[in-house]
């Protein structure tokens, strides 16, 4: 190549340089002064702009003397192209760029230079969506009690305008950007797994999908092995989970190798870890690709719900997942299967503080349950309240003398259940040895239970609301911060007489409902949606 080629193809190259230079700095060059920020706006409010959503931007504008913030003279790093940014990031939170206008924005960043009007659209069209976007990825985009009704947590204030003045003033506005999100380890590794989900959508891979069939059990034979082989494939290049890369075959023998593959995706979806593939296990094989990132978004944004901090130590009780742990220094120190409420007695999202517990607890009855529960129980079985330790006392007088359940002719009641019934301490009582107890208008608590059996279930929705635990001892001894229980306390435990014990200090429980999470392993769960709510909060979302 000669000298002067070579000096033509270095300008050529120079010029391509400052052309995309200018192209992606467009706001620099553009500069926006406070008077028209300042007309622009009140024409907005006089044409009542501002009712569909630009108060919030006239009151930031206001507080800053109408200056601009994105087209402006200043050097240095481009503010518009850090807004652009987060903007285009929203989709990794879970949220949609395009409800922020992002395509709007990169239109007029294009007609900036060349018009005024565009571009102080521009700025204002600009500072509408980050204001929007910071306040959804910071406390939730839904309202969380519209989205779901049984959600009855307060969701976290967050002054948007307030956030952007300090971030703009402190020169660190990228920097503000990333900390909005939940810091939480589990959201973070959500959103890798939403990102990486979503690269396989855009793949257009589509899972296969399972005929219905009767249980197979390992050992068996039968002409769908093959098929779900491949859907364990599929499974291990959307997760790479060890236990999921399986050799190819077209047998149909169910061998050990995919029964150890079965078990893992088992384990990952929330089920018994059996390698019988049942309706519960098929039904989780068979959940689209397009179903898993809605439920990651809609998890992620439960999330946002919550308050930033939930404390040094708590419990978190996630009645989705039937699993109760709790967490000391943002380590989880305790884990447990628990059982919730049946689908007609679902329990409710909301938090509180433990208290105290009762050793030996009675269990007073709740009236509901006495008629439709136990009623049926004691017709058929004349020595039902007998057996089981129940005593029953004429309407709501608990002082009175208990009625003998022979003097009462259960099958003649009409007109309604005028007793009220308490079990007495023993080892046929509902609630085991030991409640642990704590405010909430909905009259749960956590509790011990005799039938242990129940936790070895998929789908663990047996109680009437309140939540069933598989080690209460543990739990009892984390609650009173101690590595194992004291000796007095269990032996206030064998006496079995009625006690309270109160703790040290009230210990912060979240019941929350999470049909996808992360574990310490960094593999992520799912959980069946036992009660519709992710299909109820994402019809309400239109995700």
């Amino acid at each position: 190549m000669t000298p002067e080629r070579s000096t033509a193809l270095w300008f050529i190259q120079l010029f391509c340089c400052a052309f995309l230079l200018l192209d992606t700095s467009t706001s620099r060059a553009a500069r926006v002064d406070a008077k028209a920020i300042e007309q622009q706006l009140s024409n907005s409010a006089a044409s009542g702009s501002n009712k569909a959503g630009f108060s919030h931007v006239q009151k930031f504008y206001a507080q800053r003397g109408f200056q601009p913030v994105w087209l402006t003279d200043n050097p240095g790093p481009s503010l518009l192209e850090a807004a652009l940014a987060f903007i285009a990031n929203a989709d990794a939170e879970g949220l949609d760029s395009g409800d922020y206008r992002l395509a709007e924005l990169r239109q007029l960043q294009q007609q900036a230079d060349q018009s005024s009007a565009a571009a102080v659209e521009l700025e204002l069209r600009t500072t509408w969506a980050v204001l929007n976007l910071a306040r959804d990825v910071s406390r939730g985009k839904l309202t969380a009690t519209a989205a779901d009704p049984d959600w009855h947590i307060a969701q976290p204030d967050f002054d948007a305008v307030g956030f952007l003045q300090a971030a703009v003033q402190s020169g660190r506005l990228p920097q503000a950007f990333e900390e909005l999100p939940p810091t939480k380890l589990h959201y973070r590794l959500l959103k890798q797994i939403l990102a990486r989900y979503r690269k396989l959508a855009d793949e257009q891979i589509e899972w296969l999908k399972i005929p219905d069939a009767p249980s197979i059990h390992p050992g068996d034979t039968h002409p769908h092995i093959p098929l779900i082989r491949q859907r364990i494939t599929q499974a291990y290049n959307a997760d790479s989970i060890a236990e999921f890369q399986v050799k190819p075959s077209k047998s149909e023998h169910y061998d050990q190798e995919l029964v150890s593959a079965v078990k893992a995706f088992q384990a990952q979806h929330n089920l018994n870890t059996d390698g019988v593939i049942g309706k519960n296990t098929l039904r989780a094989l068979n959940r689209p690709l397009a179903w898993k990132i809605r439920q990651l978004r809609i998890n992620m944004e439960r999330l946002r719900w919550l308050p930033k901090k939930l404390g040094d130590r708590y419990l978190l009780v996630n009645t989705a997942g039937f699993m109760l742990t709790a967490t000391e220094q943002d380590q989880e120190v305790l884990s447990m299967r628990i059982i919730v409420g049946r689908d007609y007695r679902s329990t409710p999202t909301f938090n509180s503080a433990m208290s105290h517990m009762v050793l030996n607890p009675y269990w007073n009855v709740p009236h509901s349950i006495a008629t439709k529960d136990l009623l049926p129980k004691q017709k058929s079985d004349p020595a039902f309240f007998s057996s089981g330790g129940f005593k029953i006392f004429p309407g709501n007088n608990r002082n009175a003398e208990p009625i003998d359940p022979d003097e009462i002719d259960w099958h003649d009641l009409k007109g309604g259940f005028p007793y009220f019934l308490r079990q007495d301490p023993g080892k046929h009582n509902a609630l085991g040895r030991i409640k642990f107890m704590f405010s909430n208008s909905f009259s749960i608590y956590l509790h011990d239970t005799p039938s242990k059996s129940l936790f070895n279930r998929d789908i663990r929705t047996f109680s009437s609301g309140c939540i069933r635990l598989e080690k209460p001892l543990e739990l009892a001894a984390f609650a009173l911060k101690e590595q194992s229980l004291p000796e007095k306390f269990t032996a206030d435990l064998d006496s079995e007489n009625t006690k309270t014990v109160h703790l040290p200090k009230p210990l912060p429980i979240f019941l929350v409902y999470i049909t996808a999470w992360v574990d310490e392993h960094e593999m992520v769960h799912f959980s069946p949606d036992i009660y519709d709510r992710d299909l109820r909060a994402l019809r309400y979302a239109r995700w």
